[in-house]
């Protein structure tokens, strides 16, 4: 995986994720685990299982900074991955975003998406991973897991799908044009989705 900047960028709070927030702080302080793996998976599972996906809770309301995530409870996978960014690097976990190009539905003749998801460096074990806390639902099971990944889409080169191996440091601009255009988020998720990414 290809590191777009020094480990320290993946420490920094921004506009998009902005763990200064007192409702951020107040939930990092829950995670008192004695390790870093142990805080790391716990981070994911609150974002994965707590914060539920925009489209499956069928919301229109656009969540788009991490803050507001969690204050609405539901964020679409662009949002989600700010949110559990924000918990990491607000707890001095690195963390940074990573993108996929996914069918938009089943078939690649149904048009494409970018899904996007978290990275993550463990310093115990000298090691970036990639997490997915996109939500588990019927036919998507992602899980904390440091050797094999298990996120919640396996890219199916077949189909066109691939991951964007940059390791990003901020949201990549495309995704926050797309988030702040948009005001109804069910309109956004049907036909405002980017199909591309410039690297």
């Amino acid at each position: 995986m290809k590191h777009q900047s020094f480990l320290h960028a993946y420490l920094k709070p921004s506009a998009y994720i902005d763990f200064e927030d007192k409702r951020i702080q107040d939930i990092i302080s829950t995670f008192t685990q004695a390790s870093d793996i142990n805080r790391i998976k716990a981070a994911f599972e609150f974002v994965r299982d707590q914060i539920q996906h925009t489209y499956d809770c069928k919301s229109d309301v656009v969540t788009r900074k991490a803050s507001e995530v969690l204050d609405k409870g539901h964020g679409i996978c662009y949002a989600k991955s700010h949110l559990l960014a924000a918990i990491l690097r607000g707890m001095g976990i690195p963390s940074g975003i990573g993108y996929q190009k996914l069918t938009l539905y089943d078939k690649p003749e149904n048009g494409y998406c970018i899904h996007a998801l978290n990275t993550v460096y463990i310093a115990e074990i000298s090691k970036w991973i990639r997490l997915d806390a996109r939500g588990n639902k019927e036919g998507v099971d992602a899980q904390f897991s440091i050797e094999t990944e298990k996120l919640a889409f396996p890219v199916r080169g077949e189909y066109g799908e691939k991951d964007y191996r940059i390791n990003y440091d901020q949201p990549h601009p495309v995704i926050i044009q797309t988030l702040e255009k948009h005001d109804s988020a069910m309109t956004m998720y049907h036909r405002g989705l980017p199909e591309e990414l410039e690297e």
